[in-house]
């Protein structure tokens, strides 16, 4: 793929995936916020209202406000600017893992923007069977799973051929 497709492509995914993020995450905001879960899909479905100080399973959210800070805003702002120099400077990416490695730089660029603008993540969506339950989620975390499929399938298909 030429290097200008390339960055067309992936500054469409980041730019679509980090709005609809956002978008979400303010209507999920402004509806859901101190308000009780909603149900849906015999509660399979979970939309409620959550804000994050730390990372994934409240992982780190003990750490002094100022560490915490640097570990999920310095970090993750290094491994998206390492991810967007190395999708750049590829030469053969497939589109594939061009799309999984876009989908990874808008998940880390729509939570980073959350960490400036909030001190938080806000997340709002829970899935699930029973007690067999999903954390709290939001779009670009989705972004994250589909990301993770995508590149697994990229991996088998390419052992595979």
């Amino acid at each position: 793929m030429e290097p200008l497709r390339r960055v067309a492509l992936l500054g469409a995914i980041v730019v679509c995936c980090v709005s609809c993020d956002q978008a979400t995450k303010t209507v999920a905001t402004a509806q859901l916020a101190g308000r009780p879960p909603i149900s849906l899909v015999g509660d399979t479905i979970r939309f409620s209202y959550a804000e994050t100080p730390g990372g994934f399973l409240s992982l780190g959210v003990s750490l002094p406000g100022r560490i915490r800070a640097w570990v999920f805003g310095l970090l993750p702002a290094v491994a998206v600017l390492t991810l967007l120099a190395v999708a750049v400077r590829l030469h053969s990416p497939n589109r594939l893992q061009l799309v999984a490695v876009s989908l990874l730089i808008a998940r880390g660029t729509a939570n980073i923007i959350d960490r400036v603008t909030y001190g938080v993540v806000r997340d709002f969506l829970n899935i699930g069977i029973g007690s067999v339950r999903t954390g709290v989620f939001n779009v670009a975390d989705f972004a994250i799973t589909v990301s993770t499929v995508l590149l697994m399938a990229d991996f088998w298909t390419g052992r595979v051929r």
